[in-house]
């Protein structure tokens, strides 16, 4: 099994570069939204049950694609309410499994970010799409996060297309 694990900033790309490289290689895509919105349904973000399902649900999907070497991309935005040590959790069940995960790290700049916040296709998508509680949330510290293990692809999307990350990422993983 492999986990394509892209991780980034809110309106960096995650989804948008995601979905360009499961159409080039075929892996599935588990967008960390599916299960967000899921609980959404019934939990505020952030209480103990939205926190503790989240992640349990997460560990739960990466663990039955270990066990059936379903190989797949993961997208994640590191914030304060998922526990410090999570990914490293991730890539040790996955590589304890006989797996693999790569890590691929998104930027972008805040003033790119920010235009990117509002727009019609996170708000359909039911991301946070309001500037102001972005940068509310930024000043009262949500996106703080210790780094994550080290990515053997960075990229701005700032200054590349979703696609051409996409390429990068097949290029750089060697993915077909």
């Amino acid at each position: 099994m492999r986990l394509v694990f892209i991780h980034g900033p809110a309106a960096s790309g995650k989804l948008t570069v995601a979905r360009e490289l499961a159409a080039r290689t075929g892996l599935s895509l588990f967008h960390n939204h599916l299960v967000v919105d899921a609980l959404l349904a019934v939990f505020p973000f952030g209480s103990p049950a939205f926190v503790d399902l989240r992640e349990r649900i997460w560990l739960d999907v990466f663990a039955a694609a270990a066990a059936e070497d379903r190989s797949m991309i993961f997208t994640f935005h590191p914030e304060a309410s998922v526990a410090p040590d999570f990914p490293g959790r991730v890539a040790a069940l996955v590589e304890a499994a006989g797996g693999h995960v790569d890590f691929v790290a998104l930027s972008c700049p805040p003033d790119v970010i920010e235009a990117r916040v509002e727009t019609a296709s996170r708000q359909a998508s039911g991301k946070l799409s309001s500037l102001a509680l972005y940068r509310e949330l930024d000043a009262q510290g949500a996106y703080a996060y210790p780094p994550l293990p080290e990515a053997r692809v960075a990229i701005d999307t700032g200054e590349v297309s979703a696609a051409d990350a996409a390429e990068q990422i097949c290029a750089a993983l060697d993915l077909a």
